[in-house]
């Protein structure tokens, strides 16, 4: 048996501007929910606390999304981790890089650094 963690995030080349362009698409989301819900606006201080590297969020450079991944598997023992990026009003080429990345550099480092091929994270 395996425990996932399911995580809404996003990867750019550099954590500021991974920060900067899914703040605006994301508190948009999460803000009308929260009317629906309840709850105030969302607001950037409150963005940054989740993002910090014992947040919620999964939202910086690859290897700040490769240090948070690491954290949580040792953390929780996951043996999987799901990136929800597509929140929000992100544009449709922005999620495509945030794939790239999350395929080619994070992923193969996860596998690497738990050991590949031995079943302890997908």
């Amino acid at each position: 048996m395996g425990l996932a963690v399911h995580s809404h995030g996003y990867i750019a080349d550099d954590s500021q501007k991974a920060a900067d362009e899914f703040y605006g698409p994301y508190a948009y989301v999460m803000s009308q929910l929260g009317r629906e819900r309840g709850w105030s606006p969302m607001n950037r201080a409150q963005y940054e606390m989740m993002r910090a590297p014992e947040g919620s969020l999964v939202v910086g450079s690859p290897q700040q999304v490769i240090d948070k991944i690491l954290w949580e598997y040792e953390l929780f023992g996951i043996t999987r981790f799901l990136l929800h990026i597509s929140v929000g009003t992100l544009p449709h080429v922005k999620v495509l890089r945030a794939i790239e990345l999350l395929g080619t550099v994070v992923a193969p480092t996860i596998k690497k650094a738990v050991g590949e091929g031995t079943g302890q994270i997908s």
